[in-house]
């Protein structure tokens, strides 16, 4: 099927949205002059998403570089997305990156959990997880 894959919403209306799981693309590196942009980027897709989401994938291969102004925007975004009972995970994300994250502490406090080799990774984990039925009490 030509249409296969993850498509921009905003481009493509026929796209579908999964259910609970937004996957975000921020197509820069994330540093001082442009995190303050990243939030309301992460609202406005929370607010349009077609159902409450439990988890945020940030696309994160074309992110470059992260500087400590950036980490603390993420580390206190991760904050207020976990009272909302959202996780914020990446995917993609290059080596250099991560090791900028672990220079910073913030890799292994987040656990290595929120980190996928790839996009299909972080949905197969999401549709497992969220395919899971509560035990009966």
């Amino acid at each position: 099927m030509k249409d296969q894959g993850y498509h921009d919403i905003t481009r493509n209306p026929a796209a579908k949205q999964i259910s609970g799981l937004i996957i975000f693309r921020w197509d820069a590196p994330l540093f001082f002059a442009n995190q303050k942009t990243f939030r309301p980027h992460i609202q406005e897709a929370i607010l349009n998403a077609a159902t409450p989401p439990q988890r945020i994938v940030n696309a994160a291969e074309p992110i470059t570089d992260i500087d400590v102004t950036a980490v603390d925007m993420l580390i206190e975004l991760t904050e207020q997305l976990k009272l909302v009972n959202i996780t914020l995970n990446f995917a993609e994300m290059k080596d250099p990156v991560k090791d900028q994250l672990k220079n910073y502490e913030v890799f292994n406090q987040w656990g290595e959990a929120r980190f996928f080799p790839t996009i299909d990774n972080a949905v197969e984990q999401f549709h497992m997880l969220s395919s899971r039925k509560p035990p009966f009490i």
